[in-house]
């Protein structure tokens, strides 16, 4: 069984006992919170698709950790004028664990 969800600004397809990294959920680690933002809902032929959300269904997520995501790095140069600027970013990011899938 999997399912399609939308968590923090981005989809995700999901399993069971699956590991993802998703943006801040606002919740703990160690913590379990449901997501009802769920997309389509799939076991074998038997598939459910939401218009937009499927009705009654939701995943259920434990927060393993809180990680932050790779260095970005960026860089602007001017030829000539001696103008250099680099800059970089890493984004927050929490690890979840899918525990259940309902649909």
């Amino acid at each position: 069984m999997h399912a399609y969800i939308k968590l923090g600004g981005h989809q995700h397809r999901v399993e069971k006992d699956q590991v993802i990294l998703a943006e801040l959920t606002g919740h703990d680690a160690g913590k379990e919170f449901n997501c009802t933002d769920v997309l389509l809902v799939a076991d074998g032929s038997n598939v459910k698709v939401g218009k937009p959300l499927v009705n009654g269904a939701h995943v259920k997520f434990k927060v393993l950790a809180d990680v932050r995501g790779p260095k970005i790095r960026a860089f602007r140069y001017k030829r000539r004028t001696g103008y250099r600027r680099q800059w970089g970013h890493r984004q927050n990011l929490q690890k979840l664990q899918v525990v259940e899938i309902k649909g």
